[in-house]
């Protein structure tokens, strides 16, 4: 069994300097089934949220409880809803959730934004991709987008289920350091603390083996749904692609202030630096077609630089849009690989032109780069 410790880190340790966070509300955090929206507990959220924002951190917000206040504005009783009605409620709901964010973060000057997402759009690689440039501009805008599953169009077959996933699949698609499961529950323990017993909490947990993942409970365990099962499977998700997880109490006034301040929680640690964990996943991948390119773009690309279509000097193969692509200089050396920006036709219609003229030739505003600095590796020279 991997080696737990119970010595809680402090949580300074890591939010005071990741500089991307992904923060996860649940449905029974943020609305009341009698009362509606818990407008007190959401300010105190608000300010901490706020605070992180003024230090320069990015902040993204994984929220439920669109369905939950869609159903108290139609009257819908308690228990199990249809789809139909599920996904009306949602209708409902959405424009109320988003309402209620706004109004919580306009007091401290933040913008906010509503990004509905479904499984298909962190899974298909084209749609992850458009995902990724939404966020990532919103971010750059400074604006805090507040991300929920798309509940009004998303079936069970192209569908989360549970939010935590979600959060995990939006952490790694902004390359988080830190991704915070508010939940009803403080973390992970070696049993459920409610049967009594000996029940051992984890405070830090370096890897998760079959082990850790049976101390949350199997698929078939009652409650086990929402609850620490998929908590650990999404830190499972987050961890690999580099992003550290932590399960934490909400249920309290400023429950992000608490966690800094060291209340009790089971932190997940991150395998590798998420820009690490994306670039191997790139690495890993089977070119599906290759650019060549000439010795500036080479140097722009060991910079750091994105790959504009003036350097391109080659299309080989037939590629859509997010496929992955090698790079080899025209000389023959493999340069890197990459998710292209651009299909083969329109990759072959633009290579060689001006950043400025590619509006002219295919028609519509494309993008700057041909492959875009945050999908490439380069191999070692």
């Amino acid at each position: 069994m991997e080696t737990l410790t119970e010595t809680t880190k402090p949580a300074s340790a890591l939010l005071g300097t990741a500089s991307r966070i992904v923060v996860k509300i649940g449905s029974a955090l943020l609305v009341d089934p009698q009362s509606g929206l818990n407008t007190g507990w959401l300010a105190g959220l608000a300010q901490d949220l706020a605070r992180f924002h003024a230090r320069g951190q990015g902040i993204v917000v994984v929220s439920s409880g669109a369905i939950a206040l869609g159903r108290q504005v139609l009257g819908l009783p308690p228990g199990d809803l249809s789809l139909e009605d599920s996904q009306a409620a949602a209708a409902v709901g959405q424009t109320r959730l988003a309402r209620a964010w706004e109004e919580a973060m306009s007091p401290h000057g933040i913008t906010t934004a509503q990004v509905l997402l479904t499984l298909e759009d962190t899974q298909k690689r084209r749609r992850y991709l458009n995902g990724r440039a939404t966020l990532a501009a919103l971010l750059n805008f400074r604006t805090i987008p507040v991300v929920n599953e798309n509940d009004t169009v998303a079936t069970d077959e192209i569908r989360y289920g549970d939010n935590d996933r979600l959060a995990a699949r939006v952490a790694l698609m902004v390359d988080a350091d830190a991704a915070i499961l508010l939940s009803d529950v403080d973390g992970l323990y070696t049993d459920d603390p409610r049967r009594g017993g000996e029940a051992v909490h984890l405070a830090e947990i370096d890897h998760i083996t079959p082990e850790i993942e049976a101390m949350a409970g199997d698929a078939g365990t009652a409650g086990a749904r929402g609850g620490m099962r998929t908590k650990v499977l999404a830190a499972k998700t987050a961890t690999q692609g580099g992003c550290a997880m932590a399960v934490a109490r909400g249920d309290v006034v400023r429950p992000l202030s608490a966690l800094e301040e060291g209340a009790r929680a089971t932190w997940f640690r991150a395998a590798m630096q998420p820009n690490v964990a994306r670039k191997k996943w790139i690495a890993g991948m089977k070119p599906l077609g290759h650019l060549v390119i000439d010795s500036g773009a080479e140097a722009a690309l060991r910079r750091g630089k994105s790959l504009l279509s003036a350097g391109v000097r080659g299309v080989v193969g037939d590629f859509q849009r997010a496929d992955p692509i090698a790079i080899v200089h025209e000389d023959g050396r493999a340069v890197g690989a990459g998710l292209v920006g651009y299909g083969a036709d329109d990759a072959r219609a633009i290579a060689g032109a001006q950043s400025d003229a590619i509006a002219e030739i295919l028609g519509y505003p494309g993008r700057a780069s041909m492959v875009h600095a945050d999908d490439i590796v380069t191999w070692d020279v």
